[in-house]
């Protein structure tokens, strides 16, 4: 397969190395010029702004100002169209992620003795309400709608939506809806793209207005978060799917090439890397590739072989593996599968990495639909100081103070001092002599 891009890294310039690192959604500014019109139009005209993108952009026939949120009689209907095997793997995929992320979760407050008198901690509360976006346009995603309802109903924010394109008949994603009503979600709004964030921050006259917005999505969605930052919480960085298979000699090549093929099919902005140190291990998954599209669908094939085949994917070569693993951390990945024999042997070189699998039984596949950690995750290097949607994403975090008369002394003698020196006045006077006469015996 000469057309699925190899590089060796011993043989690139520095330009070029990083020219590997890039991502789909690096360059904005196309996507951010024509977004803008379209949250201009959603703040202005509310839900007919809604309507009217969602049958241009979307293609959904029979969307109407009445039915922009999806109804009981729908969620009612989704459980009759979806098999029951398939609704059996959404209650087992959320079971896991709910027992993960209740391990997860943070004492609702701590408070510490700093020094004896005075008290410090943390107190955790939820945050009112949060948008949560599911992607559609290159498939359906119930998993995704696990994934960010699991935190959220562990956290228990009060107000939650769930945001997702409509479909060609206009309507949610049946197994969407399955996972949302399993979930405890009872919010679906047949919304989606950048007119979907302009909605949460916003608000129309169906939308209620979100505080923050969770979940991956589109480059039209990242812009119109990143446009939108000062309006909603845009929550991490999660645009298109990438994955790094970092893989050494003491595994097939044909494994690495089936699960480098994971995060390609998403879509032709996806980003799939498999970075080795055997020559091995390369041409065996190059060979490898052909037999495994033939075992895919039409569409992913041609998603995951733009992929390959391009900028964003394909074959790399390292000089050994601390020279693989050096990279991997240069290019801190979304999803991470280390292939070995002796994973846990690589994993205290991986600094920037979202998820890191380990082993060969632990491919994303798994950690994707039932293993219980977050699969919405940072891309675009966001891993280097991002890590994956959690309990406290969904919660606002206050700190709390507590000086008794015994505590108080010994702190604003040094208070003052500071206060002194940085010159704030009022600042000292709180801390001085003159606080006594208004104290408590």
């Amino acid at each position: 397969m000469t057309d699925v891009t190899y590089k060796v890294l011993a043989d690139l310039s520095p330009e070029e190395r990083a020219d590997l690192v890039k991502r789909s959604e690096t360059d904005l500014s196309f996507f951010i010029e024509k977004v803008g019109p379209i949250i201009e139009a959603v703040k202005t005209e509310g839900d007919a702004a809604l309507v009217r993108f969602g049958t241009e952009l979307d293609k959904a026939k029979g969307l109407t100002l009445d039915n922009l949120k999806a109804s009981e009689e729908e969620f009612e209907e989704a459980f009759t169209l979806v098999e029951e095997e398939v609704i059996e793997a959404i209650r087992f995929g959320i079971a896991n992620i709910r027992t993960f992320h209740e391990e997860q979760a943070p004492e609702p407050m701590w408070l510490k003795e700093v020094i004896p008198g005075a008290f410090a901690g943390d107190r955790f509360t939820p945050i009112e309400s949060v948008a949560l976006y599911v992607p559609r346009g290159k498939g359906s995603f119930p998993s995704v709608t696990m994934m960010t309802t699991g935190p959220a109903v562990v956290a228990k924010v009060p107000n939650l939506a769930i945001f997702t394109p409509p479909g060609p008949d206009g309507k949610v994603d049946a197994a969407t809806l399955v996972a949302a009503r399993l979930a405890g979600v009872s919010t679906v709004y047949k919304v989606g793209g950048a007119q979907a964030v302009a909605a949460a921050a916003f608000g129309t006259e169906t939308v209620k207005r979100a505080q923050k917005i969770v979940g991956p999505g589109s480059p039209w969605v990242v812009a119109a978060k990143r446009l939108l930052s000062g309006v909603i919480d845009p929550g991490l960085p999660a645009g298109p799917s990438e994955v790094m298979i970092l893989a050494d000699d003491t595994v097939s090549g044909g494994l690495a090439a089936m699960d480098l093929l994971i995060e390609a099919e998403h879509g032709p902005d996806s980003s799939a890397w498999l970075v080795t140190s055997s020559e091995r291990v390369a041409k065996e998954a190059l060979e490898a590739l052909p037999g495994h599209w033939a075992n895919m669908t039409e569409q992913r094939v041609e998603f995951s072989r733009t992929v390959l085949t391009g900028k964003s994917g394909g074959i790399v070569v390292a000089r050994d593996m601390d020279d693989a693993c050096a990279f991997v951390n240069e290019y801190a990945p979304e999803h991470l599968e280390i292939l070995s024999t002796k994973a846990f042997e690589y994993l205290g070189s991986i600094t920037n990495a979202a998820e890191i699998l380990l082993g060969t039984h632990t491919p994303v596949s798994i950690a994707n639909f039932a293993l219980g950690p977050n699969a919405v995750l940072p891309t675009s290097a966001g891993a280097k100081t991002w890590g994956p949607l959690s309990v406290q994403d969904f919660m606002r975090r206050s700190s709390i103070g507590y000086v008794t008369p015994k505590g108080y002394p010994d702190l604003a003698k040094n208070a003052k001092i500071l206060a002194d020196y940085e010159g704030f006045s009022s600042h000292a006077n709180a801390v001085s002599e003159l606080r006594k006469q208004y104290l408590e015996d």
